[in-house]
């Protein structure tokens, strides 16, 4: 694995975004979620079209490539929709484009309509994905920096905090381990095709170990 020097007062003073993971087997805590919330996987295009801003070219092109959406419908009203990928995934907000190996999601572009907000379904949303899709061992999630709302529900679904990326100049997106799993960094740093900043080894970066690939996501 070819390592490269960079100190670390090349980091900017903040990074664009966090990234998270939950794992086969991770805690999955209960929620207390609104009893008149229904999920509904796979909606037609005209229910996707009534939460979120896209046309039928944008639905088709994105299940084309391996995407799935759950709305999230109050009294019968969608009111809140989200994604997963399994293939090819673009984060534009973080610079990042890769491709999922086999046994991993990326969960991503989670819109709640104002009415609808600060009532829990997105971390419900989240979990949705987790328990329907019980084939997948690894499910990830990531936003940017100014997204606090999105931090405090994929926390609450019951995802780690994995590490931060950065945007350093002349070197490009970085990943900066950060939380308690310092193996789900490395796993990270190789899903994104990106750097790793190795704390263990103080100012030197190495390169993925092996995932060169090539998400994007809004509320999420």
């Amino acid at each position: 694995m070819a390592e490269f020097e960079i100190s670390r007062d090349m980091l900017p003073d903040q990074p664009v975004g966090l990234f998270y993971a939950w794992w086969r087997g991770d805690y999955l805590p209960d929620l207390q979620t609104q009893p008149d919330l229904a999920i509904e996987f796979d909606p037609e295009p005209e229910t996707i079209r009534r939460v979120a801003d896209l046309d039928d070219r944008e639905i088709e092109r994105r299940a084309g490539r391996g995407n799935r959406a759950v709305v999230g419908r109050m009294d019968g009203i969608p009111a809140a929709i989200g994604w997963s990928s399994g293939g090819r995934v673009e984060i534009g907000e973080l610079g990042l484009d890769f491709t999922l190996p086999t046994g991993n999601r990326y969960v991503w572009d989670f819109v709640t309509l104002p009415d609808w907000r600060g009532r829990g379904i997105y971390p419900a949303l989240l979990q949705a994905f987790i328990r329907v899709e019980s084939s997948v061992d690894r499910f990830w999630v990531g936003h940017d920096l100014d997204n606090a709302a999105s931090s405090r529900g994929i926390l609450k679904a019951g995802f780690q905090t994995v590490g931060e990326v950065y945007a350093v100049e002349g070197v490009g997106p970085v990943f900066v381990a950060r939380g308690g799993a310092p193996d789900r960094a490395y796993d990270a740093a190789d899903l994104l095709g990106i750097p790793l900043l190795d704390s263990d080894a103080g100012d030197k970066i190495a390169t993925s170990r092996g995932n060169p690939g090539a998400g994007e996501e809004n509320h999420s």
